[in-house]
């Protein structure tokens, strides 16, 4: 069945219904006006500024829309104040498409601690101002005032993770399904390119919207369940709002059912007799399919009109970059990845991998670096097994954690000779890996070949990696393996790098405040770092985002697969005690982190011998000092890093 699609959707690209431009997609009349269109069939509204690159949804969306032949304009950070706004391409033949953009609005604006962020990279000249809160819920109101009956089809991350009733932190509240918020028709969810265009077909069919209640990767909104068929019943909006557990239990049946091949349709009942009616994830891209999409007539850059406000930020980190895989078997607990792209991984050819390299290196701008080659997880080439092509992924059991699945293919073989071509180009002086590997998955593999060359050839005097944690007890919650692993790596990679003659280190991610995380632990990974001589710039904090199951303990108190009890950090004071712990050398968290250890009865950490975290009192030092002291600390990182 794959094939056969992956066949049309080949065939649909080379023999569009219309001659596609090599130029960017209507933003204005004017623009229609060049390519003699007086309607569009679609217009796209999104929070982004307007990106035609293929790491940005929109982009995708819009060309896979116009490759099967529809017209699509782009109406981009439109003025949410202002109805008219909405109708500079006046109203679509077929309907609007609406995105918060490539990152949840939400996220994009605000810091976990809730503070307001000062800068937008997805907004020329990285402005902050340009996009609402909520912005797919506030588009669609904003075009429900001013055209009462056009189809609206909701996408994207925002869309996507909020398609049931889900936690949101910025509110501290349970909200209901964003389709019954946003007042759209229906959302395509996960990455939307076979959905988009059924659905494209079925209203340019002349079919009311309405009846569009039987595609793959799409939720609609019913007052009559009669016609829908083999479904699991999910309690109602208004139970799991009185009772945290009854979510947490219709969480995991939601989390246990976004396997395209294996997961049953979901209803939730709301009042006034209406249900939200979420169909099986769309199946996944063949790689005919992913090749095809990723070579669109994508303009690789933001909009010209963006030129003076000093172009997009976001750009700079994918211009060059290559997108490999989708879909991530690591299933993290505080990663969405599973509800929005999945656990089964999709892979490009490497033929097609090498065209765009190739292609890049044209660019005026290409320095001879490719900056990324990979996805959600670099290291990812296949799915985990044969049998998830056929199958899906297992509903009870994971790939990686606790331990590797036995019934796993772990093998770099492929991703290795996609590195070595991209490698041998002309005009490439160096590829690199900055997506992500998963490091429990390189030592799964037998063959210590990728981690030679990785260290070889791919990275530039350090390696990021993910750890997030040294507790057992809060990496078992974050589905994450145990601390041994993790040590087993590093020592596997000093070994080669002291093989390769190279001076090479390791800069792991660490997480504080994640569900299950005590002070104790917070200290136990402070002495960690203090043991490696390592002094972390950067901390991230756990920020609860919708569709996680991280998220639902932190909401619940439970873990929805097992329904026990979660310790949770909730208390912002303690939460920055966890976080000081991490940066202890910084002078300016001396305070939280000596009352921290006080609370947990650490006094040993307080003093001047080698093992001690702070001393006993600030020491105030003289300039002389403290430039002596960082240097100092500079060794101590490199003995580490």
């Amino acid at each position: 069945m794959l094939l056969c699609r992956a066949a049309e959707l080949s065939i649909s690209v080379k023999y569009a219904k219309m001659v596609t431009m090599n130029d960017f997609l209507p933003i204005s009349k004017m623009d229609m006006k060049k390519r003699n269109w007086e309607q569009v069939d679609f217009a796209y509204v999104i929070g982004d500024a307007y990106v035609d690159h293929s790491s940005f949804g929109p982009a995708i969306i819009s060309r896979v829309l116009e490759s099967r032949g529809y017209k699509v304009g782009i109406i981009a950070q439109p003025d949410w104040k202002d109805e008219n706004s909405i109708d500079i391409l006046g109203k679509p033949r077929l309907g609007f498409l609406v995105s918060g953009g490539n990152m949840d609005p939400m996220v994009n604006h605000y810091t976990v601690s809730k503070k307001r962020r000062n800068f937008d990279a997805y907004t020329p000249g990285g402005a902050i101002g340009k996009r609402p809160d909520h912005a797919t819920v506030v588009y669609c109101n904003l075009i429900r005032k001013k055209y009462k009956d056009v189809p609206i089809i909701i996408g994207g991350i925002e869309a996507s993770l909020r398609r049931l009733a889900h936690y949101d932190y910025w509110s501290d509240s349970l909200k209901r399904s964003i389709l019954m918020d946003s007042q759209a028709d229906l959302i395509s969810y996960g990455m939307g390119e076979h959905s988009i265009v059924e659905i494209a077909d079925a209203l340019d069919s002349g079919m009311d919207v309405r009846d569009i209640t039987f595609i793959d990767g799409t939720v609609y909104r019913t007052k009559n369940i009669e016609d829908v068929y083999d479904y699991t019943m999910l309690p109602s909006y208004e139970e799991m709002k009185a009772d945290k557990l009854k979510y947490a239990r219709s969480f995991n049946v939601q989390y246990s059912n976004t396997d395209p091949f294996s997961g049953k349709r979901l209803v939730e009942p709301y009042d006034n007799s209406l249900y939200v009616v979420q169909n099986p994830a769309a199946k996944p891209l063949s790689q005919l399919e992913f090749d095809d999409i990723y070579e669109l007539p994508y303009m690789n850059t933001y909009h010209p009109s963006y030129e003076a406000e000093g172009g997009v930020p976001a750009i700079s980190e994918i211009k060059f970059s290559l997108t490999s895989n989708r879909g991530c078997f690591g299933a993290c607990s505080f990663c969405a990845l599973t509800f929005h792209q999945g656990r089964i991984v999709q892979a490009r050819s490497k033929e097609s991998l090498v065209r765009e390299a190739e292609k890049m290196t044209e660019s005026p701008d290409f320095k001879g670096y490719i900056h990324d080659v990979g996805g959600p997880t670099a290291n990812f080439r296949y799915p985990a097994c044969n049998k998830q092509l056929e199958h899906g992924a297992c509903k009870n059991r994971q790939c990686l954690f606790p331990k590797p699945c036995p019934n796993m293919k772990a093998d770099h073989s492929d991703y290795i000779d996609l590195l070595r071509r991209l490698r041998s180009i002309p005009k490439v002086k160096k590829v690199f890996v900055r997506s992500g590997v998963r490091f429990d998955y390189v030592l799964a593999d037998k063959n210590d070949l990728f981690i030679k060359e990785l260290c070889k050839y791919h990275i530039s005097g350090q390696l990021r990696v993910a750890p997030e944690h040294v507790a057992d007890n809060v990496l078992r919650l974050m589905g994450k393996p145990e601390n041994a692993v993790y040590e087993q790596f590093v020592k596997k990679c000093a070994s080669i790098n002291k093989s390769l003659g190279k001076e090479q280190y390791l800069v792991p991610y660490l997480m504080s405040s994640h569900p299950g995380s005590t002070l104790k632990d917070a200290i136990k990974l402070a002495e960690y770092i203090r043991d490696i001589g390592y002094m972390p710039e950067q901390v991230q904090d756990f920020y609860p985002t919708p569709s996680t199951i991280s998220t639902c303990m932190y909401y619940t108190g439970v873990d929805p697969r097992t329904m026990e009890k979660v310790y949770i950090p909730r208390n912002p004071h303690e939460k920055a005690m966890q976080r000081a712990l991490i940066q202890y050398r910084d002078p300016k968290n001396y305070e939280l982190v000596k009352e921290a250890l006080l609370i947990e009865h650490r006094e040993d950490l307080i003093g001047f011998d080698k093992k001690c975290l702070i001393p006993p009192r600030r020491i105030q030092r003289n300039a002389g000092h403290k430039k002596k002291r960082g240097n100092s600390n500079k060794s101590r990182r490199k003995k580490y890093v």
